[in-house]
């Protein structure tokens, strides 16, 4: 077939995944490990930076954030399923990512160390919390003075039904950029930047935590 007389051009590869939380993520090419890549810019990682993806489901960000961190940083990969806990650490040791390490968390509490993180990111989770202010807190607990937090998330979708046991603001499946900020800054932490665009259908929003 002629494809001049077709008259197309393929300009962008969009990958479509099917989260087990049932939300559909619409990724740019590139997926995990660019999305991974522009937050550990925007955030300063280098050799030695102590990060946690909390929520992280199947690992795929974790670990891609394991190697970006390199063998002398460290990753925290947490999560609330017992099921998803130990393929996590299943997964981790099968390949070999000694910095990685899998803590199992509450609907209120990160379970990790106080002052731990330079940077704590959560993927698509922020709409699932059903306890924010406690888990908020919990969140800017584990930040070091001068840390980030990644809220990376979407607007909510009137059509489809909010996450059972939710706040009642949400406005359906997913969460007010202008509801999750208030929420986080009133345990402290100040908007740093905020990316409209972080994928076709995602925002970012990056807080910092002040203090010496």
């Amino acid at each position: 077939m002629n494809r001049k007389r077709m008259g197309y051009a393929i300009t962008a590869v969009v990958l479509v995944l099917l989260w087990p939380s049932g939300d559909v993520a619409i990724e740019p090419d590139g997926g995990p490990s660019q999305e991974i890549s522009r937050l550990a810019e925007l955030t300063h990682w280098k050799a030695g930076t102590i990060v946690a993806d909390v929520g992280a489901g199947d690992g795929t960000y974790s670990f891609e954030a394991a190697e970006k961190v390199g063998a002398s940083g460290r990753v925290y990969a947490t999560e609330i399923d017992a099921e998803k806990l130990k393929n996590l650490t299943t997964e981790a040791a099968k390949r070999k990512l000694d910095n990685v390490i899998v803590v199992e968390g509450t609907a209120r509490d990160t379970k990790l160390p106080s002052s731990c993180c330079d940077t704590i990111f959560l993927r698509r989770v922020y709409h699932h919390l059903t306890e924010p202010q406690a888990f908020d807190r919990s969140l800017a607990r584990s930040l070091k003075p001068g840390a980030y937090l990644a809220i990376i998330d979407f607007p909510p979708d009137s059509g489809l039904p909010a996450v059972k046991g939710v706040p009642e603001n949400r406005g359906g499946h997913g969460i007010p950029e202008k509801v999750m900020m208030e929420e986080l800054t009133s345990v402290g932490l100040q908007v740093e930047k905020v990316i409209e665009d972080w994928t076709a259908h995602d925002y970012c929003v990056i807080f910092v935590k002040r203090g010496s």
